[in-house]
């Protein structure tokens, strides 16, 4: 058959299928992470249908789902709501780091993986899934409950720390210098300073300028200009992603709004693509041979992850069962664990990180809902009091 038949074949075929595990996720409340994954391990080298030809198209599809949602995570916030968050939820948010970190970190130390691909562990461990937490809150009618903003203001930080997470793991990736990993973090955070300083400032600018009437016309201008900061943030190592968070920062206002309605099917598309192919990069026979350990880092890592939600909730004043439903929340890891699992594909020493990864985000990503809904029972809104 012809080279390009085949590939708009298998392409398609891919497409179709992962439109299909979306549609039975809906069916069966839960978020589609894991069933992308599971996808592309069934496909992937040493699955069951392997596939070849339409394989450096997906991979291109999933860098730009990383692109897509960082994006979509800077629209979300305004600077105002970053800074207050991260004030009010400073003490729980380093707490947050320091106690879901450290089990990944020494994982890899005691797995022999050297001290670069433990950090990479560390950050897998770390971050719980916005998107997944966004959608349980959202399934179990949790919104409205007063623990809500805590675990939301515990996300915020999470995800300010990944905007200088990302770009040390990517320089590390990189195999770079200490020098220049140093530099990287100097940039990012630098980079990071003026982003919430213009979006503070002119946000509203820079909207109207890249909105206008016409939808096309404003997909393509946001869509260039994130693609654009994304190439020149990776061409000084910072990582494109954390530029596309940049971008997403600096709109604010009706404008966000705007662009989150126009690229939020193009960010289901390629965030799908993505972690199709982290799975279809991941050989599945590798997956035995760290699953006790994805196990003993899940049990522990959803320890502190309650313990986490339950000493926030508990110090703004917030009930048991309140505090019970914001450990359980935060549960849950997914895409930024995949993220910067496969930020580390070309680090030595970090071979078997992508199966314990997509492992232990599987179990975390099944796991963190189903435990939730044990507390479903409570009620709506928690009125309480310290014990």
């Amino acid at each position: 058959m012809d080279h390009g038949a085949l590939l708009l074949l298998e392409l398609g075929a891919v497409v179709f299928a992962l439109g299909l595990i979306a549609k039975l996720s809906r069916r069966l409340a839960i978020s589609p992470i894991p069933l992308y994954l599971l996808a592309g391990l069934a496909i992937g080298e040493g699955g069951l249908f392997p596939i070849v030809t339409s394989e450096g198209l997906i991979e291109f599809g999933a860098e730009l789902g990383v692109i897509f949602l960082l994006l979509m995570l800077g629209l979300e916030y305004t600077a105002d709501e970053l800074v207050a968050g991260m004030k009010s939820v400073a003490p729980a948010g380093l707490l947050d780091l320091g106690l879901n970190f450290s089990p990944g970190f020494v994982a890899g130390l005691l797995l022999g993986w050297g001290l670069v691909p433990a950090l990479f562990l560390g950050g897998v461990t770390y971050i719980s899934s916005s998107g997944v937490i966004a959608k349980l809150v959202n399934d179990l009618g949790w919104a409205g409950n007063r623990e809500t903003p805590v675990v939301l203001s515990i996300l915020v930080f999470e995800d300010l720390a990944m905007a200088v997470i990302l770009p040390v793991l990517g320089v590390l990736a990189l195999g770079e210098s200490p020098t220049t990993a140093v530099i990287a973090i100097g940039l990012a955070l630098v980079a990071m300073a003026a982003a919430l300083w213009f979006a503070y400032r002119h946000g509203d600018r820079l909207g109207a300028f890249v909105f206008d009437h016409s939808d096309e016309a404003s997909l393509l201008t946001v869509f260039g200009l994130t693609l654009i900061v994304a190439g020149l943030a990776e061409g000084v190592n910072i990582s494109a992603a954390v530029g596309a968070f940049l971008v997403g920062i600096g709109v604010s206002g009706v404008a966000a709004e705007r662009a989150q309605s126009l690229l939020t099917p193009l960010k289901d598309l390629f965030a799908a693509e993505f972690f199709f192919f982290f799975g279809l990069s991941t050989n599945p026979r590798e997956i035995p041979g760290v699953l006790l350990v994805a196990v003993v880092l899940g049990v522990v890592t959803a320890a502190t992850k309650v313990f986490i939600g339950w000493w926030a909730a508990k110090r703004a004043g917030i009930g048991y069962e309140g505090r019970l439903r914001s450990g359980l929340s935060l549960i849950a890891r997914g895409e930024f664990s995949i993220i910067i699992a496969g930020l580390a594909g070309g680090v030595a020493g970090a071979e078997e990180l992508p199966a314990l990864a997509a492992g232990y985000v599987l179990i975390m990503a099944i796991a963190g809902p189903l435990l939730a809904r044990f507390a479903q029972t409570g009620s709506r809104h928690d009125v309480s009091a310290p014990a």
